[in-house]
Protein backbone atom coordinates (compact mmCIF):
# COMPACT_ATOMS: atom_id res chain seq x y z
CA UNK A 1 0.00 0.00 0.00
CA UNK A 2 1.58 3.29 -1.12
CA UNK A 3 1.80 6.12 1.40
CA UNK A 4 0.55 9.41 -0.03
CA UNK A 5 -0.14 12.85 1.44
CA UNK A 6 -0.17 13.53 5.16
CA UNK A 7 -3.74 13.77 6.44
CA UNK A 8 -3.21 14.47 10.13
CA UNK A 9 -0.41 14.60 12.68
CA UNK A 10 -1.18 14.23 16.36
CA UNK A 11 0.90 13.99 19.50
CA UNK A 12 1.78 10.31 19.06
CA UNK A 13 0.66 9.32 15.55
CA UNK A 14 0.57 10.43 11.93
CA UNK A 15 -2.14 9.50 9.41
CA UNK A 16 -1.40 9.30 5.70
CA UNK A 17 -3.70 8.95 2.72
CA UNK A 18 -3.35 5.96 0.39
CA UNK A 19 -4.51 5.20 -3.14
CA UNK A 20 -7.64 3.69 -1.57
CA UNK A 21 -9.89 6.45 -0.22
CA UNK A 22 -11.27 4.06 2.42
CA UNK A 23 -7.87 3.20 3.90
CA UNK A 24 -5.17 5.13 5.76
CA UNK A 25 -1.66 4.40 6.98
CA UNK A 26 -1.28 5.07 10.70
CA UNK A 27 2.30 5.67 11.81
CA UNK A 28 3.34 5.64 15.46
CA UNK A 29 5.90 8.23 16.55
CA UNK A 30 8.59 7.95 19.22
CA UNK A 31 7.02 10.91 21.02
CA UNK A 32 5.39 10.98 24.44
CA UNK A 33 3.06 13.66 25.75
CA UNK A 34 0.98 14.23 28.86
CA UNK A 35 -1.40 16.77 30.36
CA UNK A 36 -2.93 17.72 26.99
CA UNK A 37 0.45 18.08 25.35
CA UNK A 38 1.99 20.44 27.92
CA UNK A 39 4.60 17.82 28.85
CA UNK A 40 6.57 16.22 26.03
CA UNK A 41 9.29 13.63 25.63
CA UNK A 42 10.34 10.62 23.56
CA UNK A 43 12.37 7.47 23.57
CA UNK A 44 13.92 5.31 20.87
CA UNK A 45 11.67 2.62 19.40
CA UNK A 46 8.52 3.81 21.18
CA UNK A 47 6.71 3.91 17.84
CA UNK A 48 7.81 0.37 17.07
CA UNK A 49 6.69 -0.92 20.49
CA UNK A 50 3.36 0.93 20.36
CA UNK A 51 2.64 -0.41 16.88
CA UNK A 52 3.38 -3.97 18.00
CA UNK A 53 1.16 -3.70 21.10
CA UNK A 54 -1.71 -2.05 19.20
CA UNK A 55 -1.49 -4.65 16.43
CA UNK A 56 -1.64 -7.53 18.91
CA UNK A 57 -4.55 -6.08 20.88
CA UNK A 58 -6.58 -5.08 17.81
CA UNK A 59 -6.16 -8.56 16.34
CA UNK A 60 -7.09 -10.10 19.69
CA UNK A 61 -10.29 -8.05 19.87
CA UNK A 62 -11.19 -8.92 16.28
CA UNK A 63 -10.96 -12.59 17.24
CA UNK A 64 -13.74 -11.88 19.77
CA UNK A 65 -15.84 -10.14 17.09
CA UNK A 66 -15.10 -6.64 18.36
CA UNK A 67 -14.91 -4.42 15.26
CA UNK A 68 -11.88 -2.13 14.95
CA UNK A 69 -10.30 0.01 12.25
CA UNK A 70 -7.25 -2.27 12.07
CA UNK A 71 -6.56 -3.97 8.74
CA UNK A 72 -2.96 -5.18 8.93
CA UNK A 73 0.52 -4.27 10.12
CA UNK A 74 2.68 -2.77 7.39
CA UNK A 75 6.03 -2.30 9.06
CA UNK A 76 7.76 -1.65 12.35
CA UNK A 77 5.90 1.60 13.04
CA UNK A 78 2.97 1.50 10.60
CA UNK A 79 -0.40 -0.19 10.26
CA UNK A 80 -3.10 -0.04 7.61
CA UNK A 81 -6.43 1.12 9.02
CA UNK A 82 -9.91 1.91 7.79
CA UNK A 83 -10.67 5.56 7.31
CA UNK A 84 -13.28 6.60 9.86
CA UNK A 85 -15.60 9.46 10.53
CA UNK A 86 -14.58 9.88 14.15
CA UNK A 87 -17.05 10.52 16.96
CA UNK A 88 -15.50 13.27 19.14
CA UNK A 89 -16.11 11.40 22.37
CA UNK A 90 -13.41 9.65 24.38
CA UNK A 91 -14.68 6.64 26.31
CA UNK A 92 -12.86 5.78 29.52
CA UNK A 93 -13.48 2.52 31.39
CA UNK A 94 -12.23 2.33 34.99
CA UNK A 95 -11.77 -0.82 37.08
CA UNK A 96 -9.49 0.49 39.83
CA UNK A 97 -9.56 3.92 41.47
CA UNK A 98 -6.60 6.11 40.60
CA UNK A 99 -5.70 9.54 39.25
CA UNK A 100 -8.66 11.86 38.70
CA UNK A 101 -11.27 9.40 39.96
CA UNK A 102 -9.51 8.83 43.28
CA UNK A 103 -8.91 12.55 43.86
CA UNK A 104 -12.34 13.77 42.80
CA UNK A 105 -14.32 11.32 44.90
CA UNK A 106 -11.81 10.81 47.73
CA UNK A 107 -11.43 7.12 47.00
CA UNK A 108 -8.37 5.24 48.15
CA UNK A 109 -5.79 4.90 45.37
CA UNK A 110 -5.76 1.31 44.15
CA UNK A 111 -9.23 0.39 45.39
CA UNK A 112 -10.85 -2.17 43.10
CA UNK A 113 -14.24 -0.79 42.12
CA UNK A 114 -17.34 -2.85 42.85
CA UNK A 115 -18.48 -2.24 39.29
CA UNK A 116 -16.63 -0.82 36.26
CA UNK A 117 -17.27 2.86 35.54
CA UNK A 118 -17.73 4.13 31.98
CA UNK A 119 -17.07 7.84 31.48
CA UNK A 120 -17.35 10.06 28.40
CA UNK A 121 -15.20 13.06 27.56
CA UNK A 122 -15.48 15.55 24.72
CA UNK A 123 -12.35 15.19 22.60
CA UNK A 124 -11.20 18.81 22.48
CA UNK A 125 -7.78 19.78 23.83
CA UNK A 126 -8.66 23.47 23.70
CA UNK A 127 -11.46 22.87 26.21
CA UNK A 128 -9.44 20.45 28.32
CA UNK A 129 -11.46 17.40 27.23
CA UNK A 130 -14.41 18.08 29.57
CA UNK A 131 -16.48 15.21 30.92
CA UNK A 132 -19.88 14.82 29.28
CA UNK A 133 -22.70 12.30 29.48
CA UNK A 134 -24.66 10.55 26.75
CA UNK A 135 -27.31 13.30 26.76
CA UNK A 136 -24.66 15.88 25.84
CA UNK A 137 -23.66 13.61 22.96
CA UNK A 138 -27.25 13.43 21.67
CA UNK A 139 -28.01 17.13 22.17
CA UNK A 140 -24.81 18.35 20.53
CA UNK A 141 -25.07 15.98 17.60
CA UNK A 142 -21.93 13.99 18.33
CA UNK A 143 -23.71 10.62 18.29
CA UNK A 144 -27.20 9.20 18.26
CA UNK A 145 -28.77 7.42 21.26
CA UNK A 146 -28.38 4.12 19.39
CA UNK A 147 -24.69 4.81 18.74
CA UNK A 148 -24.03 5.69 22.37
CA UNK A 149 -25.77 2.53 23.54
CA UNK A 150 -23.61 0.49 21.15
CA UNK A 151 -20.46 2.30 22.31
CA UNK A 152 -21.31 1.44 25.92
CA UNK A 153 -21.92 -2.22 25.07
CA UNK A 154 -18.68 -2.52 23.10
CA UNK A 155 -16.67 -0.77 25.82
CA UNK A 156 -18.06 -3.19 28.43
CA UNK A 157 -17.25 -6.17 26.22
CA UNK A 158 -13.70 -4.93 25.65
CA UNK A 159 -13.28 -4.50 29.39
CA UNK A 160 -14.35 -8.07 30.08
CA UNK A 161 -11.97 -9.35 27.40
CA UNK A 162 -9.06 -7.24 28.65
CA UNK A 163 -9.53 -8.11 32.32
CA UNK A 164 -9.15 -11.79 31.50
CA UNK A 165 -6.36 -11.22 28.95
CA UNK A 166 -4.16 -9.16 31.26
CA UNK A 167 -4.90 -11.26 34.36
CA UNK A 168 -3.45 -14.30 32.58
CA UNK A 169 -0.23 -12.31 32.18
CA UNK A 170 -0.07 -11.25 35.82
CA UNK A 171 -1.35 -7.76 35.05
CA UNK A 172 -4.34 -5.59 36.03
CA UNK A 173 -6.09 -3.34 33.53
CA UNK A 174 -6.70 -0.32 35.76
CA UNK A 175 -8.40 1.85 33.15
CA UNK A 176 -8.28 2.50 29.41
CA UNK A 177 -9.52 4.91 26.76
CA UNK A 178 -11.31 4.03 23.54
CA UNK A 179 -12.27 6.16 20.57
CA UNK A 180 -14.93 5.21 18.04
CA UNK A 181 -15.69 6.14 14.46
CA UNK A 182 -17.99 5.22 11.61
CA UNK A 183 -16.80 3.30 8.56
CA UNK A 184 -19.81 3.45 6.30
CA UNK A 185 -22.64 2.16 8.46
CA UNK A 186 -20.34 0.31 10.84
CA UNK A 187 -19.33 1.72 14.22
CA UNK A 188 -15.81 0.53 15.10
CA UNK A 189 -12.97 1.20 17.53
CA UNK A 190 -10.33 3.54 16.09
CA UNK A 191 -7.23 5.39 17.25
CA UNK A 192 -4.91 3.13 19.30
CA UNK A 193 -4.76 0.78 22.27
CA UNK A 194 -1.32 1.10 23.84
CA UNK A 195 0.27 2.00 27.20
CA UNK A 196 -0.33 5.60 26.13
CA UNK A 197 -4.08 5.04 26.43
CA UNK A 198 -4.24 2.44 29.24
CA UNK A 199 -3.17 2.13 32.83
CA UNK A 200 -1.74 -1.32 33.52
CA UNK A 201 -0.24 -2.50 36.80
CA UNK A 202 1.64 -5.62 37.79
CA UNK A 203 -0.74 -7.66 39.94
CA UNK A 204 1.83 -8.70 42.55
CA UNK A 205 3.98 -5.60 42.89
CA UNK A 206 1.67 -2.81 41.74
CA UNK A 207 4.40 -1.64 39.35
CA UNK A 208 3.00 0.82 36.81
CA UNK A 209 3.48 -0.43 33.25
CA UNK A 210 2.22 2.55 31.27
CA UNK A 211 2.61 6.25 30.46
CA UNK A 212 2.17 7.25 34.09
CA UNK A 213 5.89 6.55 34.46
CA UNK A 214 6.51 9.48 32.11
CA UNK A 215 3.56 11.55 33.30
CA UNK A 216 4.74 11.54 36.93
CA UNK A 217 8.54 11.35 36.38
CA UNK A 218 8.84 7.81 37.70
CA UNK A 219 11.54 6.86 35.20
CA UNK A 220 12.10 3.72 33.15
CA UNK A 221 9.24 4.32 30.75
CA UNK A 222 11.17 2.79 27.85
CA UNK A 223 11.89 -0.37 29.82
CA UNK A 224 8.30 -0.90 31.01
CA UNK A 225 6.90 -0.42 27.49
CA UNK A 226 9.23 -3.14 26.23
CA UNK A 227 8.45 -5.37 29.22
CA UNK A 228 4.74 -4.89 28.64
CA UNK A 229 5.08 -5.88 24.98
CA UNK A 230 7.03 -9.00 25.97
CA UNK A 231 4.36 -10.00 28.49
CA UNK A 232 1.46 -9.26 26.13
CA UNK A 233 2.81 -11.46 23.34
CA UNK A 234 3.99 -14.18 25.71
CA UNK A 235 2.06 -17.44 25.53
CA UNK A 236 2.85 -18.14 29.19
CA UNK A 237 -0.20 -17.84 31.45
Amino acid sequence: MEKKDLLYEGKAKILYLTEDTNLLIQQFKDDLSAFNGTKKGNFKDKGKISNAIATYLFEYLENYHVPTHFVKQLGDTEMLVKRLEMIPVEVVVRNIATATLAKTYNIEEGKVLDYPIIEYYLKDDNLGDPMINEHHAYAMGFATPEEMRLISRVASKVNAIFKSFFARRGLSIVDFKLEFGKHGRDLVIGDEITPDTCRIWDKKTGKKMDKDRFRYDMGGVDKVYQELLDRIVSTAV
